[in-house]
Protein backbone atom coordinates (compact mmCIF):
# COMPACT_ATOMS: atom_id res chain seq x y z
CA UNK A 1 0.00 0.00 0.00
CA UNK A 2 1.39 3.49 -0.94
CA UNK A 3 0.86 6.33 1.17
CA UNK A 4 1.58 9.64 0.08
CA UNK A 5 4.16 11.30 3.00
CA UNK A 6 2.98 14.52 2.21
CA UNK A 7 -0.77 14.07 3.35
CA UNK A 8 0.48 11.01 5.98
CA UNK A 9 2.53 13.68 8.10
CA UNK A 10 -0.49 16.47 7.73
CA UNK A 11 -2.98 13.87 9.08
CA UNK A 12 -0.74 13.04 12.08
CA UNK A 13 -0.18 16.77 12.80
CA UNK A 14 -3.77 18.36 11.66
CA UNK A 15 -6.62 19.30 14.66
CA UNK A 16 -8.29 16.83 13.25
CA UNK A 17 -9.29 14.06 16.66
CA UNK A 18 -7.22 12.16 18.40
CA UNK A 19 -8.39 8.43 19.71
CA UNK A 20 -5.20 7.91 21.76
CA UNK A 21 -1.34 9.84 22.55
CA UNK A 22 0.85 8.86 25.00
CA UNK A 23 4.92 8.12 25.66
CA UNK A 24 5.50 4.81 25.31
CA UNK A 25 9.37 3.06 24.84
CA UNK A 26 9.57 1.59 21.68
CA UNK A 27 11.66 -1.76 21.53
CA UNK A 28 14.97 -1.72 18.72
CA UNK A 29 17.13 -3.99 18.05
CA UNK A 30 20.07 -3.34 16.33
CA UNK A 31 22.16 -6.15 15.00
CA UNK A 32 26.22 -5.95 15.50
CA UNK A 33 28.35 -6.48 12.40
CA UNK A 34 30.90 -8.32 13.53
CA UNK A 35 28.20 -11.14 14.44
CA UNK A 36 25.67 -11.88 12.27
CA UNK A 37 23.16 -13.76 14.69
CA UNK A 38 23.95 -11.33 17.67
CA UNK A 39 21.88 -8.19 18.45
CA UNK A 40 21.47 -6.14 21.20
CA UNK A 41 18.06 -5.04 22.56
CA UNK A 42 17.25 -1.21 23.55
CA UNK A 43 14.11 0.71 23.69
CA UNK A 44 13.31 4.34 23.23
CA UNK A 45 10.81 6.44 24.47
CA UNK A 46 8.33 8.09 21.57
CA UNK A 47 5.24 10.29 22.03
CA UNK A 48 2.81 8.22 20.11
CA UNK A 49 -0.70 9.29 18.60
CA UNK A 50 -3.33 7.24 17.42
CA UNK A 51 -5.59 8.61 14.57
CA UNK A 52 -8.63 6.41 13.25
CA UNK A 53 -6.11 2.64 11.96
CA UNK A 54 -2.93 5.06 11.78
CA UNK A 55 -0.40 4.68 14.76
CA UNK A 56 2.22 7.59 14.71
CA UNK A 57 4.98 7.97 16.87
CA UNK A 58 6.98 11.02 16.96
CA UNK A 59 10.81 11.50 18.35
CA UNK A 60 9.16 14.05 20.68
CA UNK A 61 5.80 15.64 21.82
CA UNK A 62 6.35 19.03 19.80
CA UNK A 63 8.01 17.32 16.40
CA UNK A 64 6.11 18.67 13.40
CA UNK A 65 6.76 15.51 11.29
CA UNK A 66 6.32 11.47 12.54
CA UNK A 67 9.27 9.42 12.39
CA UNK A 68 7.06 6.53 11.81
CA UNK A 69 3.65 5.07 10.94
CA UNK A 70 1.82 1.68 11.91
CA UNK A 71 -1.13 0.67 9.90
CA UNK A 72 -3.32 -1.17 12.12
CA UNK A 73 -5.27 -3.75 9.64
CA UNK A 74 -4.79 -7.22 10.33
CA UNK A 75 -3.09 -7.15 13.55
CA UNK A 76 -3.65 -8.45 17.33
CA UNK A 77 -2.79 -6.62 20.31
CA UNK A 78 -1.74 -8.94 23.18
CA UNK A 79 0.51 -8.74 26.09
CA UNK A 80 3.94 -10.42 26.15
CA UNK A 81 6.70 -11.23 28.52
CA UNK A 82 9.77 -9.08 28.14
CA UNK A 83 12.22 -7.92 30.34
CA UNK A 84 10.13 -4.47 30.86
CA UNK A 85 7.32 -4.40 32.68
CA UNK A 86 4.11 -3.31 31.10
CA UNK A 87 5.32 -4.46 27.73
CA UNK A 88 2.33 -5.36 25.73
CA UNK A 89 3.33 -6.37 21.10
CA UNK A 90 1.76 -5.60 17.95
CA UNK A 91 1.70 -8.51 15.43
CA UNK A 92 0.34 -8.95 12.19
CA UNK A 93 -1.26 -12.13 10.06
CA UNK A 94 0.99 -12.31 7.60
CA UNK A 95 4.20 -14.50 7.95
CA UNK A 96 7.38 -12.40 8.28
CA UNK A 97 5.73 -9.29 9.32
CA UNK A 98 7.11 -6.83 11.90
CA UNK A 99 5.95 -7.16 15.83
CA UNK A 100 6.06 -4.04 17.27
CA UNK A 101 6.98 -3.86 20.81
CA UNK A 102 5.85 -1.09 22.90
CA UNK A 103 5.99 -0.59 26.66
CA UNK A 104 4.04 1.84 28.89
CA UNK A 105 4.63 3.99 32.09
CA UNK A 106 2.02 1.58 33.93
CA UNK A 107 -0.53 -0.97 34.29
CA UNK A 108 -3.52 1.78 33.72
CA UNK A 109 -1.54 3.41 30.41
CA UNK A 110 -0.80 -0.13 29.26
CA UNK A 111 -4.52 -1.60 29.41
CA UNK A 112 -5.38 2.06 27.77
CA UNK A 113 -3.46 1.50 24.82
CA UNK A 114 -4.16 -2.21 24.21
CA UNK A 115 -7.75 -1.24 24.46
CA UNK A 116 -7.41 1.60 22.12
CA UNK A 117 -5.19 0.08 19.30
CA UNK A 118 -7.80 -2.96 19.63
CA UNK A 119 -10.58 -0.83 18.40
CA UNK A 120 -8.64 0.67 15.82
CA UNK A 121 -8.63 -1.15 12.68
CA UNK A 122 -12.09 -1.37 10.28
CA UNK A 123 -12.22 -5.07 10.97
CA UNK A 124 -13.46 -3.92 14.52
CA UNK A 125 -15.71 -1.02 13.16
CA UNK A 126 -17.20 -4.09 10.39
CA UNK A 127 -18.19 -5.50 13.43
CA UNK A 128 -19.81 -2.73 15.41
CA UNK A 129 -21.70 -1.78 12.98
CA UNK A 130 -22.87 -4.84 11.88
CA UNK A 131 -23.74 -5.63 15.51
CA UNK A 132 -25.75 -1.92 15.62
CA UNK A 133 -27.76 -2.65 12.57
CA UNK A 134 -28.79 -5.55 14.25
CA UNK A 135 -29.96 -3.54 17.08
CA UNK A 136 -31.63 -1.15 14.53
CA UNK A 137 -33.39 -3.80 13.44
CA UNK A 138 -34.21 -5.35 16.26
CA UNK A 139 -36.06 -2.15 17.97
CA UNK A 140 -37.68 -1.67 14.82
CA UNK A 141 -39.34 -4.89 14.86
CA UNK A 142 -40.49 -4.61 18.56
CA UNK A 143 -41.77 -0.84 17.70
CA UNK A 144 -43.96 -2.03 14.73
CA UNK A 145 -45.39 -4.64 17.07
CA UNK A 146 -46.20 -2.25 20.37
CA UNK A 147 -47.73 -0.40 17.57
CA UNK A 148 -50.27 -3.36 16.60
CA UNK A 149 -50.72 -4.51 19.85
CA UNK A 150 -54.22 -4.72 21.42
CA UNK A 151 -53.07 -1.93 23.45
CA UNK A 152 -54.67 0.40 21.04
CA UNK A 153 -57.73 -1.23 20.99
CA UNK A 154 -57.93 -0.97 24.86
CA UNK A 155 -57.16 3.10 24.85
CA UNK A 156 -60.02 2.99 22.45
CA UNK A 157 -62.44 0.92 24.90
CA UNK A 158 -61.71 3.41 27.23
CA UNK A 159 -62.25 6.58 25.28
CA UNK A 160 -66.11 4.60 24.42
CA UNK A 161 -65.85 3.78 28.53
CA UNK A 162 -65.77 7.31 29.44
CA UNK A 163 -68.13 8.73 26.51
CA UNK A 164 -70.84 6.95 28.49
CA UNK A 165 -72.64 9.21 30.82
CA UNK A 166 -73.84 6.34 33.00
CA UNK A 167 -70.20 5.86 33.52
CA UNK A 168 -68.96 9.70 34.01
CA UNK A 169 -67.05 10.02 37.29
CA UNK A 170 -68.77 11.59 39.99
CA UNK A 171 -69.04 15.42 40.11
CA UNK A 172 -67.74 16.96 43.10
CA UNK A 173 -70.01 19.68 43.20
CA UNK A 174 -74.01 19.58 41.70
CA UNK A 175 -74.35 22.26 39.05
CA UNK A 176 -78.10 21.94 38.35
CA UNK A 177 -80.29 24.16 40.45
CA UNK A 178 -84.10 23.98 40.38
CA UNK A 179 -85.82 26.95 42.72
CA UNK A 180 -82.44 28.35 44.11
CA UNK A 181 -81.21 24.77 45.80
CA UNK A 182 -79.05 22.34 43.86
CA UNK A 183 -80.62 19.09 42.53
CA UNK A 184 -79.51 15.67 44.53
CA UNK A 185 -78.69 13.08 42.27
CA UNK A 186 -77.89 15.16 38.81
CA UNK A 187 -74.40 13.71 38.66
CA UNK A 188 -73.98 10.53 40.59
CA UNK A 189 -77.40 8.36 39.84
CA UNK A 190 -77.69 5.53 37.81
CA UNK A 191 -80.82 4.29 35.89
CA UNK A 192 -81.75 1.22 37.17
CA UNK A 193 -81.91 2.18 41.14
CA UNK A 194 -78.11 1.31 41.71
CA UNK A 195 -75.85 2.78 43.74
CA UNK A 196 -73.09 4.75 43.08
CA UNK A 197 -69.59 4.12 44.47
CA UNK A 198 -67.68 7.10 46.29
CA UNK A 199 -64.03 7.98 47.18
CA UNK A 200 -65.34 7.46 50.72
CA UNK A 201 -65.23 3.86 50.40
CA UNK A 202 -68.85 2.48 49.87
CA UNK A 203 -71.90 4.54 48.75
CA UNK A 204 -72.82 8.21 48.10
CA UNK A 205 -73.37 10.06 50.75
CA UNK A 206 -77.13 10.85 51.72
CA UNK A 207 -78.23 14.73 51.69
CA UNK A 208 -78.76 15.71 54.78
CA UNK A 209 -82.10 15.68 56.70
CA UNK A 210 -84.53 18.60 56.37
CA UNK A 211 -85.31 20.75 59.83
CA UNK A 212 -88.17 19.08 60.54
CA UNK A 213 -86.68 15.75 60.57
CA UNK A 214 -83.67 17.32 62.24
CA UNK A 215 -86.09 18.91 65.07
CA UNK A 216 -87.53 15.32 65.69
CA UNK A 217 -84.19 13.28 64.93
CA UNK A 218 -83.61 13.09 68.87
CA UNK A 219 -86.98 11.91 69.48
CA UNK A 220 -87.43 8.19 69.95
CA UNK A 221 -91.52 8.17 68.77
CA UNK A 222 -92.23 8.00 65.49
CA UNK A 223 -95.42 8.90 63.68
CA UNK A 224 -97.24 5.51 62.98
CA UNK A 225 -98.22 7.01 59.43
CA UNK A 226 -94.26 7.83 58.81
CA UNK A 227 -93.07 4.73 56.98
CA UNK A 228 -89.50 3.69 57.88
CA UNK A 229 -86.94 6.97 56.48
CA UNK A 230 -84.45 5.36 53.03
CA UNK A 231 -82.01 8.10 54.62
CA UNK A 232 -79.63 5.93 55.49
CA UNK A 233 -76.16 4.74 53.92
CA UNK A 234 -77.95 2.13 51.90
CA UNK A 235 -79.99 5.48 50.10
CA UNK A 236 -78.39 6.64 46.75
CA UNK A 237 -81.03 6.88 43.94
CA UNK A 238 -82.98 9.95 43.75
CA UNK A 239 -86.55 8.09 42.82
CA UNK A 240 -86.26 6.76 46.59
CA UNK A 241 -85.39 9.77 48.14
CA UNK A 242 -88.18 11.90 46.21
CA UNK A 243 -90.76 8.68 47.24
CA UNK A 244 -89.84 9.23 51.10
CA UNK A 245 -90.07 13.44 50.61
CA UNK A 246 -93.08 13.10 48.84
CA UNK A 247 -94.87 10.69 51.51
CA UNK A 248 -93.80 13.05 54.01
CA UNK A 249 -95.11 15.90 52.89
CA UNK A 250 -98.39 13.74 51.84
CA UNK A 251 -98.37 13.10 55.64
CA UNK A 252 -97.88 16.65 56.47
CA UNK A 253 -100.76 18.45 54.17
CA UNK A 254 -103.57 15.42 55.75
CA UNK A 255 -102.78 17.09 59.18
CA UNK A 256 -103.24 20.71 58.18
CA UNK A 257 -106.80 19.42 56.58
CA UNK A 258 -107.71 17.22 59.66
CA UNK A 259 -106.15 20.73 61.83
CA UNK A 260 -108.35 22.46 59.63
CA UNK A 261 -111.37 20.63 59.88
CA UNK A 262 -111.16 20.60 63.44
CA UNK A 263 -111.16 24.61 63.37
CA UNK A 264 -107.36 25.06 64.72
CA UNK A 265 -105.08 26.99 62.00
Amino acid sequence: MKLNERSVAHYATCDSPTDHAGFLRKRVERHHHHTHHHHATSYQRRWFVLKGNLLFYFEERESREPMGLVVLEGCTVELCEAAEEFAFAIRFDDAGARAYVLVADGQAAMEAWVKAISRASFDYMRLVVRELEKQLEEACKSLAACRNSPRRSSSSGRKRHLSNPALQPLQEKPTILENGYSTWGSGGSVPGGTTCPDRDGGHVKPPPLPPRRRSAAGSTAVSPAMPESPVSPDTACFSKLHSWYGQEIMVLRREWQERQKRGHP
